[in-house]
């Protein structure tokens, strides 16, 4: 269980840490784009996660489906920000 929440916390961590990153670097189009995948590929990571922590029954159904829905509505803002870069950009 220990292992698990700690995969968790880091997943979720990254996510947040490289949508920083992608922000900083959106002066740089192709770096802004590919931070904003590899936090999208993060909060991925942290479903896969807690889909093992309902199977494993350390949540229970109703937290899964709502912290899966959080994470489906980050990847949707991500993917649609990665769709969208030319908006953020800075000269």
């Amino acid at each position: 269980m220990y292992s698990l929440t700690n995969q968790i916390r880091r997943s979720s961590r990254s996510v947040c840490s490289n949508i920083a990153e992608a922000f900083r670097r959106r002066k740089y189009p192709k770096s802004f784009t590919s931070k904003l995948n590899e936090s999208e590929a993060e909060a991925a990571e942290t479903q896969n996660w807690l889909d093992y922590a309902l199977e494993c029954k350390f949540i229970d159904i109703a937290e899964h489906q709502k912290l899966n829905n959080q994470y489906d509505c980050i990847i949707g803002m991500l993917v649609n920000m990665r769709l969208t870069a030319n908006k953020w950009q800075v000269d």
